[in-house]
């Protein structure tokens, strides 16, 4: 089990999370969490940021097939509108 550190909470709702938990979990400046309270019990969870790693080709492959296929901007707008719709 983890060694227990306390903190305390600010007259602006600030809660500093220790340094040895920040450099145990590899958490920086920054970064986001989600928030979840229960009764007596407060939970975080960092969010991850989804990697970006072959986004571009990706892009550029669905732009040359949309090309292809002769699509317009107008066309994207009317499927997401019927998606929507549906």
């Amino acid at each position: 089990m983890e060694k227990l550190e306390v903190t305390s909470l600010s007259s602006r709702g600030q809660i500093v999370i220790p340094r040895g938990v920040r450099t145990r979990l590899h958490l920086h400046e920054g970064e986001k969490f989600v928030v979840i309270g229960e009764d007596d019990t407060i939970v975080l969870k960092k969010l991850e940021v989804p990697s970006f790693r072959g986004f571009d080709k990706l892009l550029e492959k669905t732009r040359d097939f949309a090309k292809k296929k002769g699509l317009k901007p107008s066309d994207v707008d009317e499927a997401i509108k019927s998606a929507r719709a549906n």
